[in-house]
């Protein structure tokens, strides 16, 4: 058996070191194994809870609407085949109440062939029918199948709801008939007309319809913009992918640059920052000075107090006394940084220069983000049409809808087939059984909630997982050129590839731990988020107050289990430890460099968004120039928009993300060294016997040995 050799770290904390290792471990065994069973496991059960929910599902109720008897219109092979619209008879009901309840409006509902193109009442209809048949023939279509009694009183037809007491000019948007707005001079109107007849001997004013229909004219606007939008993507889409192209030459380009001039770039920046604060140090003397003597200006805020217009703070010279005593503060903990922690400053840019000559040696990393993107995608897919047949599910409920407020049937489930042999009409006069929505009463149908909830739990994992396994898999491959004593030579073959059947084969169950730890805090945070938006409405300020420190709580949890994960990942691909173990090391790791680790963190996070705001920016700018037909030779091939920032905000959000997929890749591999680099320091002393694996830069840089480790042979 080898011999292990015992280092002590800074605390006197015990560490056994394998005196032969030189990287990423190949003979491994599984971990977390019962982890990796639950894992396969739960999969299996989500696969079975799809094939249930596709068996049961029908997403044909999310694209048609149903009339009252639960029928789809405009399905095929049915009655309703050519009657694609669905028809209200008395829109007017759909401002009651109970419109919230059931998401159903209490009148009947009937799948028509086109919506109404006039004003019209049946009484008028009736009263002409004699002289005007015609009429009948064009009302009738709004009426029940099969109704054909013209002669029919109007007490008994609207009683029977054989046909809608009116109807008026309408347009269909999402299927279904909503009132023709529309605004003249500033009126409201419907046909050019403001007034109409309800039927029943009344004339109203078109307002009544709006309160009705609801936000329908706005979503109808909304309709039109969509319709603008969707005609410039059509004619700008390829012009979008080039652009986001751009975008991915820019950022390798940008991480080729960061290589050569990462500490100029970070200089650069200190500096500007400390020139900044200088120059708003002396602007803020000069406008102290500058109010010398001007009336009012000695004043306190104290004296004024608080002020809605902040204008009346900046004439106090108490102000800019505030402001420069501030910024001379910033300044000078700036300073004392920068002399305190020019060391750990450097080491910070030298570890940035070798992940840029870490990613330059295995360039197959930068694409790696497409498998990602991918399983990300899959998971997706596969929960939003889970979530579809689940919300599907279920048989058609009915219930009594009474126009009486005081009816005791309504809003109870009835069965229409039944329905008109009992009292409820008699007692509830006007009331009918109408279709409310699917659901049932079996076993599944009662704990749809429950799957749903399951559905996101284990997409939240499933996410998860993909990221983990993309880190770790990115992790070996990064830690295998660490830990090649003769760069590139002893880098292995295809060290993408090796991690990646690492991970899978040996490291699926760590990964699925982690992953499942990070997803409960976030259901956990979902749930809160629920809570909180279902009780807005509500007076109780401890209530808001307890969930609002939850929320921050959890927040913070999952900033920390993302951090601890990420890691733990890292230690993982080295070393093949189960999850617990790597997590701990990786943590206690970190504590004993934690000054290092909030440079580095600092310095990298600054340098990658810097870079995620050059590319995203100026791919946008030129967009901007393009789009709007001021490059003078593009101008005959830029497309025609009605609004040109729609292309213009695709290609901006699209090239940052296209900017963060690259450098992703980056702060991994920076993570990943940073870890080697930590080991390497408690492993090894620089001597011929043990020297570091570390770069020939920051060997440099470290100068001397930072560590003395005590050792002793075990």
């Amino acid at each position: 058996m080898d011999r292990e050799e015992i280092y002590y770290g800074k605390h006197g904390e015990p560490r056994k070191f394998d005196p032969k290792f030189r990287g990423p471990i190949h003979n491994r065994h599984c971990t977390d194994v019962l982890c990796c069973v639950i894992f396969i496991v739960v999969i299996l059960g989500y696969i079975a809870l799809g094939i249930v929910a596709w068996v049961h599902g029908d997403p044909r109720k999310v694209v048609y609407p149903t009339d009252s008897h639960g029928q789809f219109c405009g399905q095929k092979d049915t009655p309703n085949e050519n009657r694609t619209i669905l028809f209200y008879f008395n829109i007017l009901k759909c401002a009651s109440p109970i419109v919230l309840i059931n998401l159903q409006c209490p009148t009947t509902q009937l799948c028509v062939s086109k919506c109404p193109d006039r004003f019209a009442t049946y009484i008028d209809m009736q009263a002409s029918y004699r002289y005007k048949p015609d009429q009948w023939n064009y009302y009738r279509q709004f009426c029940k199948p099969g109704f054909n009694n013209p002669w029919k009183s109007v007490v008994q037809v609207i009683r029977d709801e054989d046909c809608p007491s009116m109807i008026i000019p309408s347009r269909p948007f999402l299927k279904r008939c909503f009132p023709d707005f529309s605004t003249k001079n500033g009126i409201l109107t419907v046909a050019n007309q403001t007034t109409f007849k309800d039927g029943r001997g009344k004339t109203r004013n078109v307002t009544d319809l709006r309160e009705a229909a609801n936000g329908i004219n706005n979503v109808l606007d909304a309709r039109s913009i969509g319709m603008k939008i969707f005609e410039d993507y059509a004619s700008s889409w390829h012009w979008i992918l080039i652009g986001l192209f751009i975008a991915m030459v820019v950022s390798l380009l940008f991480l080729v640059l960061l290589r050569f001039t990462a500490g100029v770039l970070f200089w650069i920046f200190i500096f500007g920052v400390i020139g900044m604060i200088g120059y708003g140090i002396w602007h803020c003397y000069w406008e102290y000075d500058h109010l010398r003597g001007i009336p009012g200006s000695d004043l306190t805020i104290y004296d004024i107090g608080f002020q809605t217009d902040f204008r009346v703070y900046l004439q106090l010279r108490q102000t800019w006394l505030a402001f420069m005593i501030i910024l001379c503060i910033v300044e000078v903990i700036i300073i004392l940084m920068l002399i305190f922690l020019r060391n750990r400053i450097r080491i910070a840019i030298a570890l940035l220069k070798e992940g840029s000559r870490a990613v330059g040696y295995i360039t197959s990393a930068l694409f790696y983000p497409i498998i990602t993107f991918i399983l990300i995608a899959i998971c997706i897919s596969y929960w939003a049409v889970t979530a579809v047949f689940l919300a599907t599910s279920g048989e058609p409920v009915y219930k009594v809808m009474a126009n009486q407020t005081l009816c005791k049937y309504a809003n109870l489930t009835c069965d229409p087939e039944t329905f008109n042999t009992t009292n409820v009409t008699k007692l509830c006069s006007g009331a009918q059984c109408t279709f409310a929505f699917y659901g049932g009463e079996s076993l599944y149908h009662r704990y749809i909630f429950i799957f749903q909830l399951a559905n996101a739990f284990v997409f939240l994992w499933l996410v998860n997982f993909a990221i983990a396994l993309g880190q770790c898999t990115l992790a070996g491959a990064f830690a295998s050129y660490y830990w090649a004593f003769r760069k590139p030579a002893d880098i292995p073959p295809w060290p993408l590839f090796s991690s990646f059947g690492r991970a899978i084969r040996y490291h699926t169950g760590s990964l699925a731990f982690g992953s499942l730890i990070l997803a409960i805090v976030q259901l956990i945070r979902i749930i809160l988020e629920y809570l909180d938006h279902k009780l807005k409405g509500t007076q109780n300020s401890f209530t808001r107050f307890l969930l609002c420190c939850l929320k921050c709580c959890f927040w913070c949890l999952e900033k920390f289990l993302k951090f601890i994960n990420r890691n733990a990942y890292i230690m993982i691909a080295i070393y093949g430890k189960n999850f617990c173990a790597s997590a701990k090391e990786a943590f206690f790791l970190l504590m004993r460099n934690v000054v290092r680790v909030a440079v580095l963190d600092k310095v990298t996070d600054f340098l990658l968004f810097l870079g995620k705001i050059l590319v995203a920016g100026g791919v946008g700018v030129l967009a901007f120039f393009f789009f709007t037909h001021r490059i003078q030779v593009f101008t005959q091939e830029a497309p025609t928009l009605n609004y040109y920032w729609v292309p213009l905000l695709t290609v901006i959000i699209g090239s940052y993300l296209v900017a963060h997929g690259f450098f992703s890749v980056y702060a991994m591999c920076v993570d990943t060294l940073f870890l080697c680099f930590c080991e390497d320091l408690e492993r090894n002393d620089g001597s011929t016997a043990k020297p570091y694996f570390m770069s020939a830069s920051l060997h440099r840089i470290l100068g001397k040995k930072e560590l003395s480790p005590k050792k002793a042979l075990g």
